[in-house]
């Protein structure tokens, strides 16, 4: 199935990631000084490069970010168990973020900019209820779902217990009954680790909530009670990353 990449910074992404086959690159009115850059790309790459005003170039070119668009197929998804058998991205223990029924793709776009920069192995996601890793997600991740790999399980429930029995630690966000995220003990968060994010309003599932080791929860000084599902996930995730990049003797 294909897929139309729009804007500059999923395009090159895509081209560098070389996860996805590229079929063809649109570029409006030569797309400009960032447009030519990709073409160039493409060009090395053997990626046919095609003017928009075409007869033939796919809808919607007067709103494509920085005129540019890149077909391309569908990003590959992992199996669990090819997911498990991946060394880890950051030497020491594995980091997986999974969603629970984050349907916006802005959103989950977002949550995988954060995942990927804060150095988690994959997004772990629900064959259901669940935003397509989409080009409108892509665009939103600026480009980082194009590197961060995609698991995708049938059962998320299921997926999480398969994790816990080989040895990860389940961690879900939870604004109104988890612990202080900051009065956590040192290391507290360090090992083979998933942080589960739920939906908007919603949060996460009962069901989901039974899979969890620990709920954490970010305190939060004004008046607002909690942070939008994409913020959240920045705040665990960095702190996730803060401990594990703590050297042991000063734990």
């Amino acid at each position: 199935m294909a897929e139309l990449l729009t804007g500059f910074h999923s395009g090159a992404a895509a081209r560098r990631a070389r996860r996805r086959v590229l079929r063809r690159l649109w570029l409006r009115d030569g797309g400009g000084a960032r447009g030519a850059a990709l073409r160039e790309l493409a060009e090395r790459a053997g990626v046919p490069v095609a003017d928009a005003k075409h007869g033939d170039a796919p809808a919607g070119a007067d709103a494509w970010p920085q005129g540019v668009a890149l077909e391309a197929g569908a990003l590959p998804r992992l199996g669990l168990a090819e997911a498990l058998a991946a060394p880890p991205r950051l030497p020491g223990a594995r980091l997986l973020v999974a969603l629970d029924g984050v349907e916006d793709p802005q959103n989950f776009g977002a949550i995988a900019r954060v995942a990927e920069a804060a150095g988690a192995d994959a997004l772990l996601v629900a064959s259901r209820r669940q935003a397509p890793a989409s080009s409108a997600a892509s665009r939103a991740s600026a480009g980082a779902l194009e590197h961060l790999p995609l698991i995708q399980a049938p059962n998320l429930a299921r997926a999480l217990r398969e994790l816990a029995q080989a040895g990860h630690w389940i961690f879900g966000a939870d604004s109104e009954e988890g612990e202080d995220l900051y009065a956590l003990a040192a290391g507290a968060l360090t090992g083979n680790a998933v942080l589960v994010l739920g939906a908007e309003g919603r949060g996460l599932r009962a069901g989901i909530l039974a899979r969890l080791d620990r709920r954490l929860r970010i305190p939060m000084a004004g008046r607002v009670a909690s942070l939008n599902v994409a913020a959240a996930a920045a705040v665990v995730l960095f702190e996730i990353a803060r401990q594990r990049r703590i050297p042991s003797e000063n734990r």
